[in-house]
């Protein structure tokens, strides 16, 4: 019981912006801490995934995305010790003068060739003094400081087996996460809570401001004058895809992020909870239903890596969709049955980066999620002979992993090119 309260504490965590350019602002940040003054030149490399999922996004408080805003905000104004929430209190003083210092071509962003899919190192110099730190194989975990060129910092075991935490075959499984959620005394999960209210928080914010695409706010417009249905897959669509507009485009409020992503986070606990909220269940059957959601996501997820080709919204919409069937009546077998729909109707969707096309996605996530678990709850499940959906559920997971890991390589590297070779015809100058 402990190991899966450990894991919702681990990975339900609050995030401020997208989770790569806010690692990035990290690593900025520590190595100003330890530069002791202000940069003249900082030199970020990241691999081509971090650099897929920060080159698109709006960066909390200012109107510039990218990762070289991240890096200057995290070195003028970001705390290391807020962890994700890096970027914390930033003034618009700190905006404007980092802002100007990008636009003096005082950032330098660089691919670097690694062996992980998630790797920052950021090198800040002054004019007598350089810093250099490195983040590796998840957001916030930093494996090396040095100051003018001698090693203050390593992390020992700093390898690729840190990519997967939580891989215990025997133990974390479908099942066993079943037995947790609908066993754990209820106070224990109460914390799961507050971070439903902070993901509520901004898709409120996101229904009231002009964020990204406004998927949400347009899908409102459409239901009230009847165009759309008023309905329980609507709602739920309206209400994520708000979050994620506001998170996406910028906005200063916090999320709950799960699995390292606050996308991720909003698309597995916002669905839970408005379906729970629609269906009338009570607050701890919507814990333990959430619970459910968020370790069922974080362990397809450790088949696959914290960056890849595959969107992780199908994960997070999969842990959904789990503790959907839950909030209807489903058991073990019908939430096997749910992730099984979801296998077979959405997992080819491709990750081209973290923009404000993500709400998209999570349209149809979500969407898929609420039907998946409705066909479940009919007992109706796509078996072993659909596609890669294995006669159970947990080789189902098992084949996605091989499907993102050793399938997908080369799509994410032709996607990454993609975009690389937009991005350089839309503004010569960049990467």
């Amino acid at each position: 019981m402990e190991l899966f309260l450990n894991i919702l504490h681990a990975e339900f965590v609050p995030a401020l912006g997208c989770t790569e350019p806010a690692s990035v602002a990290l690593c900025a940040a520590k190595a100003k801490e330890v530069l002791g003054e202000k940069p003249e030149k900082i030199v970020v490399k990241v691999s081509a995934n971090v650099l897929k999922n920060g080159m698109g996004v709006g960066i909390p408080g200012t109107k510039i995305v990218g990762l070289e805003i991240a890096a200057a905000l995290g070195a003028f104004g970001g705390k290391s010790d807020l962890g994700l929430q890096v970027l914390s209190g930033i003034n618009v003083e700190t905006i404007v003068k980092s802002e100007a210092f990008v636009l003096a071509g005082n950032v330098q962003i660089e691919i670097v060739d690694t062996d992980s899919k998630l790797y920052v190192e950021v090198a800040a110099t002054s004019l007598n003094n350089t810093a250099r730190v490195v983040i590796k194989h998840q957001h916030q975990n930093i494996i090396l400081i040095e100051q003018n060129g001698s090693m203050i910092f390593q992390k020992s075991g700093s390898n690729k087996n840190e990519q997967s935490r939580y891989i215990f075959p025997d133990i974390f499984t479908v099942k066993s996460i079943y037995h947790f959620a609908t066993n754990v005394p209820i106070e224990k999960l109460a914390f799961l809570k507050l971070g439903v209210d902070l993901n509520m928080n901004i898709s409120t914010e996101g229904m009231h401001g002009a964020y990204g695409i406004q998927f949400g706010k347009n899908l409102k417009k459409n239901m009230d004058r009847g165009v759309l249905g008023n309905d329980i897959i609507n709602k739920a669509i309206m209400i994520t895809t708000a979050a994620s507009d506001a998170r996406m485009a910028g906005s200063n409020m916090p999320v709950m992020s799960n699995s390292g992503s606050g996308n991720q986070g909003i698309s597995v606990s916002l669905p839970v909870a408005v379906v729970a909220k629609e269906l009338g269940s009570t607050e701890e059957n919507m814990l333990r239903a959430l619970a459910m959601a968020l370790l069922i996501a974080v362990h397809m997820k450790q088949n696959i890596g914290p960056l890849s080709a595959l969107c992780g919204v199908f994960l997070a919409a999969s842990g959904a969709s789990a503790g959907i069937t839950f909030l209807m009546g489903g058991k073990l077998k019908e939430i096997e049955m749910a992730i099984s729909n979801m296998t077979g109707g959405l997992t080819g969707m491709i990750c081209d980066g973290a923009k404000f096309g993500c709400s998209i996605k999570i349209a149809s996530g979500v969407g898929e999620a609420v039907r998946a678990a409705l066909l479940a709850i009919d007992g109706f499940s796509l078996n072993d002979n659909n596609g890669i959906v294995a006669s159970d559920v947990e080789s189902t997971i098992a084949n996605i992993g091989k499907l993102a890991t050793d399938g997908m390589g080369f799509t994410d590297e032709v996607i990454i090119r993609t975009m690389l070779e937009t991005r350089q015809r839309n503004n010569p100058l960049c990467l």
